[in-house]
């Protein structure tokens, strides 16, 4: 059996998207008291999004609020509503060079700084015929864990 040269670690994020983020907010800031500590907004990824954090340090779980900047347009990142989960991964670059060598479809854009400042790459939710592998409904961001979260969540196993 071949040992893989990468490792999922754990999950690095959760993204909801809505057409209103200030509803969104409401929820998840006001009723749950999550923090938010950061906001993103992107043109070309069509989003305007608040960046909340669930617990600390290296076991901190980002909770992404979601609106469209234009609702007509694409990426629609409202639809479906939970838009997309976020992994940490060990090494990004062997992950995704191992997953498209077993044609593992990708969306475009590659490896990517994203809204939070770490490398990102997204596995596409429908395969086709040349990369059939997908996440099979479910958009799956791949995300470069810094140091401090490949040392604590490797010590957890």
């Amino acid at each position: 059996m071949e040992t893989k040269k990468w490792k999922i670690l754990g999950i690095q994020q959760v993204a909801i998207g809505g057409t209103d983020k200030g509803r969104l907010s409401s929820l998840w800031s006001g009723v749950f008291n999550i923090p938010v500590v950061n906001t993103y907004k992107s043109a070309n990824e069509n989003v305007d999004e608040d960046i909340l954090q669930l617990g600390s340090g290296p076991y901190a779980v980002e909770i992404d609020l979601m609106q469209p900047i234009d609702a007509e347009k694409s990426p629609k990142v409202h639809v479906p509503t939970l838009n997309h989960i976020g992994l940490w991964v060990d090494d990004l670059e062997a992950c995704v060079a191992d997953l498209t060598e077993q044609r593992m479809r990708f969306t475009p854009g590659g490896i990517r700084k994203g809204a939070s400042g770490y490398d990102v790459c997204f596995i596409h939710p429908k395969g086709n015929d040349d990369f059939p592998l997908s996440g099979e409904g479910v958009l799956i961001e791949l995300v470069q864990a810094p140091a401090a979260v490949i040392s604590a969540l490797s010590a957890t196993e």
